[in-house]
């Protein structure tokens, strides 16, 4: 009797743990239709992830769940989603799930592929690219052709600066010729030009991957990539006012110094900025406000002035200045009484900027500076100069 009683108490202890967990399990949704399935869903949700669309792509996963909470790819993508919310501590645990519940090759190259995404957007630690590598050679043990695996570690290599290697995976992507092949040719071609730059600075490399720079990052690749306080000290001539003055007038400038605008006081590049502001470039200027706006984007006319004056100062040929007034323009969308035309037309003469799109002949004047073009304009500015 005792051991009948015994055995109902376990059977109920039993029941009750199974009916517990079964409560708190996930509730598995149905399918409503032959396309709400796990496989599309994730599809449509990485789709959603490469425009940009976290939240939809979000959605998009999390149907997925409903489906199959256990689907190894759909966890992947709330973590690709978490890291790219800056969620890092969110994104390790669902890959965390992702990786217990893969199954298939397929599915472990994905997540092999989607550790690399996410380290490379945390960049957590200080070993975090050594963590990405080895994500990527367990991926291309499982398939030594998968693209993705060769160009999000490319995407690695540029994060860590390193545009030697990133080129190379990302020639690898293209010499595959399945997927990605369009972004890496882009990304190909960029670390190719930031190459021929060769920017010498660890702030040079940085600005290099900029789509347009700011005056901030103009004065700073002045300061430090043209070095242009050495620059102007060895090549510019020196002028001396031995011109009678009271002393109290020597004294007055005597105390003269660089006003510091207010706006660059916490700036991290303030020390490159007041350099310039010392010194004195065309285009980087404090504006009649008293402020220098470091944030402002910089267009490829006022570039293409900023190296003119560079150029004239170095070199000493004033003329330069007026070389090409009243040509006719070979820009069609450039004016030659315009009064950057000049400037334009001295810069391209020389080689140190280019046309904006070959096709059309446009120089694009009102267009940003991406940061790899303002490096290459540098580097062959140095090259004329021998300066280096």
């Amino acid at each position: 009797m005792r051991e009948t009683k015994k055995s109902w108490f376990i059977l109920f202890v039993v029941s009750l743990f199974l009916f517990t967990f079964a409560a708190c399990a996930p509730k598995v949704r149905k399918p409503v239709s032959e396309l709400d399935t796990p496989q599309h869903h994730t599809f449509s949700g990485l789709k959603l992830l490469d425009e940009g669309k976290t939240k939809e792509a979000l959605r998009e996963f999390n149907l997925a769940l409903e489906l199959e909470p256990k689907y190894s790819m759909a966890h992947a993508g709330v973590a690709l989603v978490a890291a790219l919310n800056a969620d890092f501590k969110g994104a390790m645990e669902s890959i965390k799930k992702a990786d217990k519940y893969a199954k298939s090759n397929e599915e472990k190259l994905f997540v092999h592929v989607s550790r690399i995404r996410i380290y490379t957007l945390g960049k957590l630690d200080k070993n975090w690219l050594e963590k990405a590598r080895d994500e990527f050679d367990d991926a291309i043990k499982i398939d030594p052709q998968a693209s993705a695996a060769y160009y999000y570690m490319g995407m690695a290599y540029k994060t860590a600066l390193d545009f030697s290697q990133a080129g190379q995976m990302f020639r690898k992507v293209i010499d595959i010729n399945k997927e990605y092949v369009r972004q890496a040719d882009k990304e190909w071609n960029l670390t190719q030009k930031i190459e021929r730059a060769m920017p010498g600075t660890i702030t040079g490399k940085k600005i290099a991957l900029l789509e347009k720079i700011t005056r901030a990052d103009a004065a700073a690749l002045f300061m430090e990539e043209l070095r242009i306080d050495n620059l102007y000290r060895k090549r510019t001539i020196k002028t001396f006012d031995t011109s009678f003055k009271t002393p109290e007038k020597a004294k007055s400038q005597a105390g003269v110094s660089t006003k510091i605008p207010q706006d660059i006081a916490e700036h991290p590049l303030k020390t490159d900025i007041l350099g310039i502001l010392e010194i004195g470039v065309r285009g980087l200027e404090s504006y009649p406000d008293g402020l220098f706006h470091p944030y402002d984007f910089v267009d490829r006319a006022t570039y293409a002035m900023m190296i003119e004056d560079i150029l004239i100062k170095v070199t000493g040929d004033n003329t330069l200045a007026t070389k090409f007034i009243g040509q006719t323009s070979p820009f069609p969308d450039l004016r030659s009484d315009l009064p950057f035309f000049n400037a334009v037309m001295v810069v391209t003469s020389r080689g140190f900027m280019e046309v904006q799109d070959f096709t059309s002949g446009e120089f694009a004047p009102h267009k940003p500076v991406a940061g790899v073009d303002a490096l290459l304009a540098i580097r062959k500015f140095k090259e004329e100069l021998k300066f280096f």
